[in-house]
């Protein structure tokens, strides 16, 4: 029998692990509920040795919080090909596929965790939603947004962001059926916006127009006209 030599990480390495280490926890448990040296252990090193890297458990989560917003961020990005309602149908679903793997950690960061109210945390939360900001615009080809449109995507944004934590409470609600449900409700509050605004109904006319009936914007057509009737 041969022994194995465990090898030696250098800063760097070591600083990812103990990043990927906490995400894992964090996704079980409220960053508050992990401690240190549950960290150590489950990356196999002493807890000194994690404040060689980390100054204290607040950096940590601010570490793990930042490769995490940057995952989440990117959930957004979808290629400009097909109608709108299906990219968006297939961002919620990556945007819920993340809020169910890191129920816990995604939680505590909107309705406070260690770092809450802190100036990483909010920069971080606030670089998440205007990353979702512009990604949506560019799904709707502008890049200059009206003033009521922009007012109408960011509360969308936020819409999203209270639909998955109330989601988390109790998961009463199929997440498909959800993930339907935010698409539909772009739809309606983009519509609301532009039967208020000329200037908004000639910008998205060119990009609405071209919807499928069985997409999910004309599901929700539908869906309207037999409750109406």
């Amino acid at each position: 029998m041969t022994t194995g030599v465990r090898r030696r990480m250098g800063v760097e390495e070591r600083r990812q692990q103990l990043i990927g280490v906490a995400l894992e926890l964090f996704a079980q448990r409220s960053p508050d509920e992990v401690s240190i040296d549950e960290i150590a252990a489950a990356a196999g090193i002493s807890r000194p040795l994690v404040y060689h890297y980390f100054p204290g458990k607040l950096s940590l989560y601010e570490a793990a919080l930042k490769r995490a917003s940057e995952d989440l961020a990117g959930r957004f990005a979808e290629p400009r090909e097909g109608p709108l309602g299906a990219r968006l149908l297939r961002v919620m679903r990556r945007y819920f596929d993340f809020v169910d793997a890191h129920g816990p950690g995604f939680s505590a960061l909107m309705r406070g965790g260690p770092a809450v109210g802190s100036s990483t945390t909010n920069a971080l939360i606030d670089s998440v939603r205007q990353e979702a900001y512009e990604q949506i615009l560019a799904h709707l080809g502008i890049t200059q947004a009206p003033a009521r449109l922009e007012l109408t995507v960011r509360s969308w944004i936020s819409l999203a962001e209270s639909t998955a934590l109330i989601w988390l409470d109790g998961r009463r609600i199929p997440r498909e059926e959800l993930e339907v449900q935010l698409v539909h409700d772009f739809a309606a509050l983009t519509a609301v916006s532009a039967a208020h605004d000329e200037e908004l109904r000639a910008l998205l006319r060119p990009v609405l127009g071209g919807e499928p009936a069985d997409g999910p914007f004309g599901d929700l057509v539908t869906r309207l006209i037999a409750l109406a009737s």
